[in-house]
C-alpha cells in the first residue's frame, strides 16, 4: 500500500492521563479538542473513559458529537467556545455544557436553554476568552443563581514555571472566584506540573496526555512510518525537488517517500528534518512537496520498505524543534490520508 502508516498507542495515552490525574489534587478531566489533537477523538475518548475520565473538553459544539457517541450519556462534555449563535439544538441534543465567555453568551444560554447546564470561563489575564473582572462582577449574582457547573480560566505561561504571569493569574482567578460555591478549574498539563496551588477542583490535561512537553515523563504515543516509493542515484551537481534547493555534492542515493505537507509534514522541514532507517538517521533533502519527501540514503547498506519520521528516535517535540514550532502543531496537523493503526483498543 502507498499510504504512510500512523500508529497510535491508546494504552500510552491512557497511562499519560492516569499519571497526570494522580498528580492532580482534585479530579482530572481531559482536553480532547481538534479530534484529540489529530489522533482520533472517538477511540481516544473510549480508551480514556475506560481509565476513568468523566469530563471531556472540546473547542466547538460540533466536536461533542463524536465524544458523546464514544463515551455515552453519563460523561460531561464541556465546550470551550461557549454557547455560540445557532448552537442551542446541538447543545440540547448532545447534552453538552457550554463554558460561556461573555455576558452576551450567558444571556443567550439562559434564554435559549433555561435550566440546562453551563459553565463560565473567566479571563484571568490571558486576554483571549472569558469574562474580565468587571464584566464578571456585573453578572456574577445572576450567573451563580443559575448554578453553573464549573468556573474555569486558562494559564498563558504554564510551560514556563518561573514566569511571573503564572502567579498573577492564580491571584486573579482566586479573587474572581472567591466565595463561589462552584467547582473551579485553572490548569491544563503545564498547570498540573506547577503544583497543587494551581489545581483547584478539576484539572484538564491536554498535550501531556498525547506525549508532549512540558510533561517530560510522558510515554511516546505516535509512530509515523513513510513508505519508500522509489530510489535513484544522482551524480554530483544534480538537484532534488522543487526549486532545486538541494544539490548533490558527490554521488548520492536518494529515496522518495510517500507523504508531504498534505499529510502534515510541514514545508518548513525542507532540508531540515531527519528520518530513520531502523537506528540510522537519514537527512531529508530538498523541499517537502504536497505528497512526497526525498531522503539521502547513500550511507545505507539496504534500503528499507519504509522510514520513520516519528517514533522512538524522534518525538513530536524533536520534530517541532526542527520545524520551529510546537508539538501541538505537529500532532494537530497530521492528515487524513494515513493508514491508522490503534494499539490497545478493545471493544
Amino acid at each position: 500500500m502507498g499510504a504512510a502508516r500512523l500508529t497510535i498507542d491508546l494504552d500510552s495515552i491512557a497511562a499519560n492521563w492516569e499519571r497526570l490525574a494522580e498528580r492532580s489534587a482534585g479530579a482530572a478531566g481531559v482536553t480532547i479538542k481538534a479530534d484529540a489533537y489529530g489522533l482520533g477523538a472517538a477511540p481516544v475518548a473510549r480508551r480514556l473513559a475506560r481509565s476513568g475520565a468523566r469530563q471531556f473538553f472540546v473547542a466547538l459544539a460540533e466536536e461533542g458529537a463524536a465524544i458523546r457517541q464514544a463515551v455515552g450519556a453519563s460523561a460531561e462534555i464541556f465546550i470551550y467556545s461557549g454557547h455560540m449563535e445557532g448552537d442551542a439544538q446541538t447543545i440540547r441534543n448532545l447534552g453538552l455544557i457550554p463554558l460561556v465567555n461573555s455576558a452576551e453568551q450567558l444571556a443567550r444560554h439562559l434564554e435559549a436553554l433555561p435550566g440546562l447546564p453551563f459553565g463560565i470561563q473567566l479571563d484571568s489575564g490571558m486576554n483571549r476568552l472569558g469574562m474580565e473582572p468587571a464584566e464578571w462582577a456585573a453578572v456574577r449574582d445572576l450567573a451563580l443563581r443559575a448554578q453553573p457547573r464549573l468556573l474555569l480560566s486558562h494559564l498563558a505561561c504554564s510551560d514556563e514555571p518561573d514566569h511571573p504571569m503564572n502567579a498573577a493569574q492564580l491571584r486573579s482567578f482566586t479573587q474572581m472566584t472567591e466565595g463561589c460555591d462552584v467547582p473551579r478549574s485553572l490548569s491544563a498539563t503545564g498547570g498540573i506540573l506547577l503544583g497543587p496551588d494551581y489545581h483547584f477542583d478539576l484539572t484538564r490535561p491536554g498535550i501531556g496526555v498525547y506525549g508532549g512537553a512540558p510533561f517530560s515523563e510522558a510515554y511516546p504515543v505516535v509512530t509515523l512510518d513513510l513508505p519508500v516509493i522509489q530510489v535513484r542515484d544522482l551524480a554530483a551537481g544534480e538537484p532534488v525537488g522543487y526549486g532545486c534547493t538541494w544539490t548533490a555534492s558527490a554521488p548520492t542515493r536518494v529515496a522518495t517517500l510517500g507523504a508531504g505537507y498534505a499529510d502534515g509534514i510541514l514545508r518548513y522541514l525542507s532540508n531540515r528534518a531527519t528520518l530513520w532507517a531502523g537506528s540510522v538517521p537519514c537527512p531529508l533533502v530538498g523541499r517537502v512537496s504536497m505528497d512526497l519527501v526525498t531522503v539521502d540514503v547513500t550511507h545505507l547498506a539496504d534500503i528499507p520498505d519504509s522510514m520513520e519520521l516519528l517514533g522512538a528516535h524522534q518525538g513530536i517535540d524533536d520534530l517541532a524543534d526542527a520545524a520551529g514550532t510546537i508539538g501541538y502543531e505537529i500532532l494537530s496537523a497530521l492528515g487524513a490520508r494515513y493508514r491508522r493503526r490503534y494499539l490497545g483498543q478493545r471493544p
